[in-house]
């Protein structure tokens, strides 16, 4: 988790068409090579304190528990509200360690100070994308997408 300083902008603001079609590609280029499941979730306002109670809220919201292997992901950003936190569901969060994912918020929240918000985002994709490659590698003969490969925008 970390805390970001943003303008008073729409959740879909903060990413040109351009950098939505460059988050989207990583994500699908990130799924080509493993059964794991990534989404981000962008809105202005998180309804908790804490946004990772959030990011599980939208995680389970989304169904991204119901992946065969529990190893989905969310990246959730709550722009107005200067917050984001990575859930990750049971498998790939046990396969990589708290460690990990410490590493990868730290390194959203940098960019994210330099307002590389696209920037940021598209590391953190790469970097658990490679993660969930390594650890659920894709099965041509049996993985499929499970799950859209989209950007959802909240509130």
């Amino acid at each position: 988790m970390g805390i970001l300083s943003f303008g008073a902008k729409k959740a879909s603001d903060y990413f040109s068409a351009a950098e939505r079609e460059q988050i989207l590609a990583a994500i699908r280029a990130s799924e080509r090579l493993t059964s794991g499941e990534l989404r981000l979730f962008v809105e202005t306002k998180c309804r908790y304190v804490n946004p990772i109670d959030r990011a599980e809220e939208v995680f389970f919201g989304l169904q991204m528990e119901a992946t065969e292997q529990r190893n989905g992901v969310l990246i959730y950003m709550a722009m107005g509200d200067r917050q984001f936190a990575i859930f990750a569901d049971k498998g790939i969060y046990e396969a990589m360690g708290s460690a990990f994912w410490h590493q990868q918020a730290r390194h959203i929240q940098d960019e994210f100070k330099k307002v590389h918000y696209a920037d940021g985002v598209l590391a953190a994709i790469h970097a658990i994308g490679q993660a969930l490659a390594t650890h659920f590698p894709f099965d041509p003969h049996i993985d499929k997408n499970e799950l859209p490969d989209d950007i959802v925008f909240g509130k």
